[in-house]
């Protein structure tokens, strides 16, 4: 009897050990089968996330981008609890930040920060939840919240102490406070420069403003401080300065007696004034009639640009200072290329005529490059241990370069400057488009925290992820301190019809070709690769485009050798080999 009653319990035990183990096993199955396809439907909306990101086509349709944002919304609805819903919401958040500075409603921004604030509170030990933190404080500035923006950064570097955020945050805090401090300290000083205040003459097109009116509204609204253009009969930029950014909506007015053609373009400036009655500049140049700025209504400024014969435009803001540029793009701005000529003439210093190009013995049809020495005037760039100036050290590459491709290769040269002066960002790709340039090269000398960081890269404009580029991309954009956090979002409308391609493919023949002629005279030359980053001074371009990292101005060894007019010299002879490699491999690939 006993024997039989150990029997069944021993029994019972078997049964209840193979049920635990059979929940067991089928629990850890569900749960399997519940990461694959959270696992799936994330990898098909990154897919799909970095083909967008890399089709500019689909930037300037609202849908595209809500149709994506959705795709990782319902990735968060239907697997909460999966390691891909923090990465979602974190996605979909910063797809609304970037659609707001294509858009320029604050209700993308709201849409932004509801996302991060989820992410916060139902994913805190994230990876991304220092992230989000960071870029509730951008979305908080761009709000005029300074204090909000504060808060978010203070929380991450006291909840995330170890965060790679940290430096960032830092930056961003001390930025924030030293504007604050400075604000209170020139109220006073402001309002009396306002009813002073005069346009500055940046160019011969820019007019002298009346004083405001008394009652006019003015105080705490953003001041329309100039109006600037630049123009060739294929392509225009236009350039609104202003005292604080604001936020605009734009759109377009169809030709009533032709409803397929655009008569104009216009811009409504929220909590704006403009201290006169009205502005307003005659270009006539085929693609632009004239632009008006005047008095919308008592918080609204508007601006209209009556346009002709155009292709595409392209609208974007930046800050410090803070100015919104139009850039209009000629309906024949390929077809107007210049065409080879018959006996064109050299411009090397022989003065040698009739000498074709390698370029044009080619083919190619390429004729003028304009080559950029970065910095300059009041910004000297980065500085050497010795205290030598990137400016300095670029500018003399620059006509090295230039006298290389003259003499060498027959190419009508371009430099943006020749002397020690400052040109602002936006105006340095204004001359490659207005000169018709079929390539432009920008160099500079990088420079690291980490004094042995050592080496040459290349890089073109597009997005990025790889976090010592975008501080690259930071200090580059000094001139107009950009802050970094804005430096991915605002991409998403100015890379409309980039080269991108063909940057690429040029930076690629740049890179290698450098980095092998210098390899043969010098030791230690670090191949640092061609890389993509947000750098403004590429932004717009209508050409081939990229800049070029020509070493390390902060690293004592590579200082050294900049300090030497001979390495100088084989960075101008490796620069033009790339040159030349590129237009060879043009060659090949239209054979």
């Amino acid at each position: 009897m006993l024997h039989k009653q150990l029997s069944v319990k021993f029994l019972l035990i078997a049964i209840i050990v193979i049920l635990i183990s059979g929940v067991s096993g089928s629990g850890t199955s569900l749960l399997a089968e519940s990461r694959v396809p959270a696992e799936k439907s994330f990898k098909a909306a990154k897919d799909e996330y970095s083909r967008f990101m890399s089709n500019s086509r689909d930037w300037n349709k609202r849908q595209h981008w809500e149709a994506l944002i959705e795709k990782f919304d319902a990735l968060v609805q239907k697997y909460p609890r999966s390691k891909r819903a923090d990465d979602s919401l974190y996605l979909a958040a910063g797809l609304y930040l970037s659609l707001h500075n294509y858009s320029g409603w604050s209700s993308d921004l709201k849409q932004s920060e509801k996302r991060y604030k989820l992410l916060l509170k139902n994913y805190h030990a994230s990876h991304l939840a220092d992230d989000a933190l960071y870029n509730l404080g951008l979305i908080d500035q761009k709000l005029a919240d300074e204090k909000g923006a504060q808060e978010y950064w203070r929380k991450l570097l006291k909840e995330y102490p170890d965060s790679d955020m940290r430096e960032r945050t830092l930056a961003k805090l001390e930025e924030s406070s030293r504007t604050k401090t400075s604000s209170k300290k020139s109220v006073v000083r402001k309002k009396a420069r306002i009813k002073k205040s005069r346009f500055r003459k940046t160019n011969s097109h820019a007019g002298t403003a009346a004083r405001p009116k008394k009652g006019s509204g003015f105080h705490g609204k953003a001041l329309i401080k100039d109006l600037r253009h630049w123009s060739s009969p294929t392509y225009t930029r236009v350039v609104i300065d202003l005292s604080r950014e604001v936020e605009f909506s734009k759109g377009i007015l169809k030709d009533k007696h032709n409803s397929k053609k655009t008569k104009s373009i216009y811009l409504n400036l929220k909590d704006s004034v403009i201290p006169e009655t009205k502005r307003e500049i005659i270009i006539n140049d085929g693609i632009l009639q004239r632009v008006k700025i005047a008095q919308f209504n008592a918080k609204t400024v508007r601006a209209v640009i009556h346009v002709g014969n155009i292709d595409h435009y392209k609208i974007f803001a930046l800050s410090n200072p803070p100015r919104i540029v139009i850039d209009v793009i000629g309906g024949n701005y390929k077809k107007s290329s210049r065409k080879p000529e018959k006996h064109p003439v050299s411009h090397s210093r022989s003065g040698k005529t009739g000498t074709l190009s390698l370029a044009r013995q080619l083919g190619l049809g390429v004729g003028t490059i304009v080559i950029d020495a970065g910095h300059g005037g009041k910004d000297p760039g980065a500085l050497s241990p010795g205290g030598a100036r990137e400016k300095d050290v670029v500018l003399d590459i620059a006509k090295r370069l230039r006298k290389i491709l003259q003499e060498r290769l027959k190419f009508r040269v371009i430099t943006t400057r020749d002397t020690d002066r400052f040109i602002p960002l936006e105006e340095r790709t204004v001359i490659a488009n207005t000169k018709k340039a079929d390539m432009f090269i920008s160099i500079h000398a990088n420079a690291s925290r980490n004094r042995r960081a050592h080496g040459i890269e290349t890089y073109f404009l597009n997005l990025s992820t790889d976090k010592e580029a975008m501080e690259l991309a930071a200090l580059e954009n000094s001139t107009s301190t950009k802050n970094i956090g804005q430096l991915q979002s605002i991409l998403n409308d100015l890379m409309q019809n980039s080269k991108i391609k063909e940057s690429s493919r040029l930076a690629g023949c740049v890179q290698a070709a450098l980095v092998g002629r210098l390899r043969k005279s010098y030791t230690k030359v670090n191949n640092l690769g061609v890389k993509q980053a947000p750098f403004y001074v590429l932004i717009g371009a209508q050409m081939p485009s990229i800049l070029v990292e020509v070493s390390f101005i902060s690293n004592k060894m590579e200082s050294q050798r900049l300090a030497s007019s001979a390495y100088r010299q084989k960075i101008a002879e490796g620069l033009a080999d790339g040159v030349q490699r590129y237009i060879s491999e043009i060659k090949l690939a239209r054979r």
